[in-house]
């Protein structure tokens, strides 16, 4: 029949009702029109079915378990990374080394949800090219919320037990896949050893199809219950049938047709929580706040617009920034608030380091660039040496810094952020975020902390009020 465009997704929906519509009398006009609504019905569908298939996949990266895959040159890690996601994500071939920078597939890991697999270049590469992608691995911790070493039971050695001891120092739960076990017997020695230590343990052939599905099943066991059972944003802080109130604004930084990751996603924190939310620009917030037949739990802003805000926001409604709720969700607000109130030590000439998670082009008024470098050169009374890094770059020596300013992180998961911090506290330089940094600047510090009372307590007993 005419109706047929060569469209695959949907047909099984389409043809009864092609058989109902077309069996009644009907004028030529009326055949044309409804042949271009079967085409566009069809259309619609296969629309609707390719959004379904790639929804998984546009998921933030900040919502994925990070699954980093680690072992020696030709271990077979990129073979179990093409095996888990049934595509070929990475090269695979006989020669070692063949995968030199970390590959990333996002994948739906059902039940457990999306996720984000690392295959990483081989930890026993060799040479200056070797000693870089070594690098590009272990940089590749400081983001991994589940590990998983690849070996075989012929090469399990200290490479394999480094691994296992930098998961533990990092606290990172791990997995060990003995792969290619179609080519090597089982060394009952060193699964008694790993037994011992409660070291979850799979045999694996990819080529045989062996044990995959036993590897799947102990990803989803041994997730983080941190990753299962995700803290809130804001909802515990408003509380279900409570409201809050979002302070948007919409200028020149802000996305076209669109609202920043962080914004959405305390939007639908509130609505997981059952709680109201209304949004306003920062010059409508004192006609939506008299709107309330009764207060609101709290108000939160874009931290650039702080000053006005806090002038507009009664005393008694408590007030904080999407950046600071992003230092509790995404890092550790308490360590955070401790390093930014590090500012009152810093002196003209010290060197800052300002470091944005994402890669995006700065604009003319640039909050990382521009805005925060003015305020804080403001309060110091002198010019600071500022230094800024983006992504995941982090410079190897970060001592020489008096503070770290940090993003919000929305775009990354929080291990990546967590791992930072503990790198600052490990050599004493004090870690902050832009939120924070602006608070403490523009001297809200206090009220910005209040919706957080143990934050507070460490601001307050730091300054002795």
């Amino acid at each position: 029949m005419h109706g047929r465009t060569g469209l695959s997704r949907g047909r099984s929906t389409i043809p009864h009702a092609r058989k109902t519509v077309f069996s009644q009398p009907r004028t030529f006009l009326q055949d044309q029109n409804l042949f271009f609504i079967s085409i566009i019905a069809e259309i619609g569908l296969n629309l609707y079915f390719q959004s379904r298939k790639t929804e998984n996949m546009r998921a933030p990266k900040s919502f994925r378990l990070h699954i980093g895959i680690f072992g020696r040159r030709n271990a077979g890690k990129s073979s179990i990374l093409n095996a888990l996601t049934q595509q070929d994500v990475s090269i695979v071939s006989d020669v070692a080394g063949t995968t030199t920078d970390p590959v990333e597939k996002p994948m739906e890991l059902l039940p457990l949800g999306p996720v984000l697999f690392i295959d990483t270049a081989g930890i026993d590469d060799v040479g200056a090219l070797g000693e870089k992608r070594i690098a590009k691995t272990l940089a590749v911790f400081d983001r991994t919320d589940l590990g998983v070493i690849v070996s075989n039971f012929n090469d399990w050695g200290e490479y394999e037990e480094s691994l296992i001891g930098e998961f533990n120092e990092r606290e990172i739960p791990f997995v060990v896949v003995f792969n290619k076990c179609d080519l090597y017997d089982e060394n009952f020695e060193i699964i008694g050893a790993l037994d011992g230590k409660k070291i979850k343990l799979v045999q694996t052939s990819v080529t045989e199809n062996k044990g995959l599905l036993d590897l799947r099943q102990l990803l989803l066991n041994s997730a983080p219950a941190d990753f299962i059972n995700r803290p809130s944003i804001l909802g515990d802080l408003v509380g279900a049938g409570e409201a809050a109130v979002l302070v948007v604004p919409i200028d020149k930084e802000a996305p076209k047709g669109r609202l920043i990751l962080p914004q959405v996603q305390s939007i639908r924190d509130l609505l997981d929580n059952d709680a109201f939310c209304m949004v306003v620009k920062e010059r409508e917030l004192r006609e939506g706040l008299s709107r309330f037949n009764k207060p609101p739990k709290l108000v939160v802003t874009d931290s650039q617009a702080f000053l006005k805000v806090a002038a507009d926001t009664p005393p008694e409604i408590p007030l904080t920034s999407f950046s600071i709720l992003f230092a509790r969700h995404q890092g550790d607000l308490n360590e955070m608030v401790r390093g930014a109130m590090a500012i009152d030590k810093l002196k003209t000439g010290d060197k800052v380091l300002i470091a944005e998670a994402c890669s995006h082009h700065p604009i003319g008024e640039d909050i990382g660039t521009v805005k925060i470098p003015r305020w804080l050169t403001q309060y110091v009374g002198g010019k600071l040496q500022i230094d800024s890094t983006r992504g995941h770059d982090f410079p190897p020596n970060i001592s020489d810094y008096k503070l770290i300013i940090h993003c919000g992180a929305c775009m990354w998961n929080r291990r990546e952020m967590l791992s930072r911090i503990m790198k600052a506290k490990q050599i004493g330089v004090p870690i902050t975020n832009y939120g924070l940094t602006i608070a403490y600047s523009l001297g809200i510090f206090e009220r910005a902390l209040e919706p957080f009372p143990a934050a507070l307590d460490i601001y307050k007993n730091g300054t002795g009020n």
